[in-house]
């Protein structure tokens, strides 16, 4: 059983993403977003070292967190690793012990990565997404607000609902023009029979992301 007690934690936000989940069922897929990701290089129980805490949207719009902050908080193990994106969630009593000056900020280079105040969730929604190479992703992009590493449920029989696999994919929300975006393999979907695959071409991406500009 995974332990239900809180952990505390502190140290400094180096990463802040949306925290959004993915069903799949062959060409079919569902989104559900959940809040944010942090990743923070600190202190987490009697541990030294990089972890990543689920928040709810809430407590961004509160916080308006941003890579650079000292945080802190408590917050539980995730129950099933295989759905979340983050090691600990239900997190409580956070809050920000030091805010980045924003005269440090100023000589930081030029995107990519973009940084700053993540958007609301809606606007994640939005904007839809391209599938992002997992490579890039762990290379250049995991800083990068317009990130994502969702994890994926997908129902391979909806009248055996216990015939499901899981995985994490990679994702972007950003612009277009991005230079270090690659998209890698398209992924594919298993179905209830066999020999059943679903292979999700570069078009879904081309048809989610059409209302944007190359820049936007």
């Amino acid at each position: 059983m995974p332990s239900t007690s809180k952990l505390p934690w502190r140290g400094r936000l180096v990463c802040i993403q949306p925290r959004i989940r993915l069903t799949r069922s062959l060409d079919e897929r569902q989104h559900s977003y959940l809040g944010y990701v942090l990743r923070v290089s600190g202190q987490i129980g009697e541990e030294e070292r990089e972890f990543t805490v689920a928040i709810g949207k809430g407590a961004q719009l509160k916080h308006a967190f941003r890579v650079g902050d000292r945080v802190q908080g408590q917050s539980v193990p995730v129950a099933d690793p295989r759905m979340e994106p983050a090691e600990v969630y239900r997190t409580s009593g956070i809050k920000v012990v030091e805010r980045l000056d924003t005269t440090e900020a100023t000589g930081a280079p030029p995107p990519p990565p973009y940084l700053g105040i993540p958007p609301a969730l809606e606007a994640y929604r939005a904007r839809g997404h391209r599938r992002l190479s997992a490579r890039t992703y762990a290379g250049k992009c995991m800083a990068c607000i317009w990130g994502c590493r969702m994890p994926v449920e997908i129902i391979i029989d909806h009248w055996n609902p216990s015939r499901k696999t899981y995985r994490f994919e990679t994702f972007c929300y950003g612009p277009k023009s991005c230079p270090a975006y690659k998209a890698g393999p398209p992924r594919s979907v298993q179905g209830r029979k066999k020999g059943m695959v679903y292979v999700e071409e570069d078009w879904v991406d081309e048809d989610a992301t059409s209302h944007r500009g190359l820049n936007d």
